[in-house]
């Protein structure tokens, strides 16, 4: 049977049993190293696994790959971030910075930022989609409970003394 055939719960637990240490050890580091340098074999060293292990498991573990998408989203919007703030600084030739590297790694990744941003966008839109139901869910029910106030008000206004 081939990793790709697998079903994704399976496949982690088949990739561990070569003597890979446990995904709570080394994915959270993997992934905030990632999210630092955006290095796949840098972030991996940093994690004591290696850089095929996790190619590996991002092609058969949708739920990693999502965690994957993300922290390289969040590196290059740091790189991003750096190389304005390198450009705008009053002296930009105080810190040594690679500004055509970094606008060639930026690049070279504009398609996958972009998708990224656009579900991120997608479920921004979707959430405040939800924040507007539940204000409007929240308005009826304040009106219902005005309206029950205010006959009561009528009734008792309208009973004999």
């Amino acid at each position: 049977m081939t990793p790709k055939a697998m079903s994704a719960p399976a496949a982690p637990a088949l990739l561990r049993r070569s003597g890979t240490p446990p995904r709570s050890k080394w994915e959270p580091r993997f992934l905030s190293a990632l999210a630092e340098c955006s290095n796949v074999a840098v972030s991996a060293d940093a994690a004591n696994i290696t850089a095929g292990y996790v190619y590996k498991l991002r092609r058969i573990d949708p739920v990693f790959a999502r965690k994957w998408r993300q922290a390289l989203f969040k590196g290059y919007e740091h790189l991003e971030m750096e190389t304005l703030c390198h450009l705008r600084g009053e002296n930009p030739s105080e810190r040594k910075f690679d500004v055509g590297n970094a606008l060639r790694v930026l690049a070279a990744h504009s398609k996958a930022i972009a998708a990224e941003r656009a579900l991120r966008d997608d479920e921004d839109e979707q959430e405040v989609l939800d924040s507007i139901d539940r204000m409007l869910d929240e308005m009826r029910e304040r009106s219902a409970a005005n309206t029950a106030l205010l006959a009561e008000d009528t009734e008792d206004d309208d009973a004999p003394e």
